[in-house]
């Protein structure tokens, strides 16, 4: 048999209900293109049932990979799927129909016309929307998880709105599959963390689940966690050291300008612009070093920085006196909490505006052409 020009790889844990309906919008819209679905299956119902039962009957040639003991989760599936395939490109979706199968051609042009290794499709660009995830909690988590992530990996990910998603097309020698280490659900940051890869991205709308029930859980939240730690600690880590040291040099301040006799709130304040100067000096060589190229001048980073600390300042200390006094929080859990909601913001912040990178994007007529990135899984950036 000769390989497919595409192989539409579907990771599946009991979607039973969704398997006919799935395979016939792809069959439709993969008319004339030489093409297969592949699902790879973790199932504990009888969904491997039901694909065979319709892989009997459909328009495309379908198959099955059924995993007795999956490895990687939903990632590990996608792996064994791109394993297999013998395809020059693979499209990899979701079962429940929330990624639409009619966008599969349009993901293959855009690779085509920008000659792309990965196409995203994307919620967060153009016209593309989350608005199919359950409930406003969900679209926000997503919303906060997708900005985290890119802050961590703002070079990798410069071009990239959408690296949660489950919905995109990947060349497949541009893959190398020995340097993948699946975990949980984020199949994509995996591939883009790892690889030097030319993106594009074209929009969709998440749509709602056509059956079945989310798969999304805390233990899956908590898999995500562990993901990214184990792609990037390097960055986020230097810029805590730096925020912890930048703790005791204040502390330090007060306790030496109160010994003046400077009154306390006064030396306070002292103590915090001081430490948010020298904090930003110290982001400037050892956590952003390779980012000062990017565009924006070395006042114009320093406005930036200095306003946001003292913005974030500003905010953090009623909502402390807030927590305490209204929702009777001690002191100490509060101050713990308000403080790791202002290291991640201000983390996310210098990542994503401070030292944001340029787009590596020329237009090219309608779309946009990405070019091949700096290795910064490897530099630890």
């Amino acid at each position: 048999m000769t390989a497919p020009d595409l192989t539409v790889v579907v990771p599946t844990f009991n979607e039973a209900p969704n398997v006919a309906e799935l395979v016939r919008q792809v069959a439709d819209a993969l008319d004339g293109v030489d093409a297969e679905v592949l699902f790879v299956d973790d199932s504990r119902d009888d969904t491997p049932d039901v694909i065979r039962e319709v892989a009997a009957t459909a328009t495309i040639p379908v198959r099955l990979i059924h995993r007795d003991e999956p490895v990687g989760g939903l990632s590990g599936a996608v792996q064994a799927g791109l394993a297999d395939s013998a395809a020059p490109w693979c499209v990899v979706m979701d079962g429940d129909l929330q990624h639409p199968p009619a966008l599969i051609p349009a993901l293959l042009a855009t690779a085509r016309a920008e000659d792309a290794d990965v196409v995203v499709a994307s919620r967060y660009t153009s016209d593309g929307s989350a608005g199919g995830l359950a409930n406003a909690t969900r679209r926000m988590v997503s919303s906060v998880s997708t900005s985290v992530t890119r802050a961590m990996f703002p070079v990798r990910l410069a071009d990239c709105s959408d690296p949660m998603t489950g919905f995109f097309a990947v060349r497949r020698e541009a893959v190398d599959l020995g340097r993948l280490q699946p975990r949980g659900f984020k199949i994509l940051l995996e591939i883009l963390a790892r690889h030097r890869l030319r993106v594009a991205e074209i929009p969709f709308v998440f749509g709602e689940r056509f059956a079945g029930e989310s798969k999304a859980s805390f233990a899956q939240g908590m898999r995500f966690l562990a993901q990214l730690a184990a792609l990037r600690f390097g960055r986020m880590s230097r810029f805590a050291i730096i925020g912890g040291f930048g703790a005791l040099v204040n502390i330090a301040l007060v306790a030496l300008l109160t010994g003046f006799g400077l009154p306390y709130l006064a030396a306070a304040i002292v103590a915090a612009e001081i430490t948010i100067v020298m904090n930003f000096l110290l982001q400037e060589r050892f956590v952003f070093a390779d980012l000062r190229h990017e565009g924006r001048s070395t006042a114009r980073r320093f406005a930036g920085s200095f306003a946001f600390n003292n913005v974030e300042t500003a905010v953090r200390m009623p909502l402390l006196v807030l927590l305490v006094s209204s929702a009777h929080i001690a002191a100490v859990p509060a101050t713990a909490v308000t403080l790791l909601v202002a290291f991640v913001a201000r983390f996310v912040f210098h990542a994503r505006v401070v030292y944001r990178p340029r787009s590596r994007r020329v237009p090219v007529d309608a779309l946009e052409d990405v070019g091949v990135l700096p290795d910064e899984a490897s530099s630890g950036t």
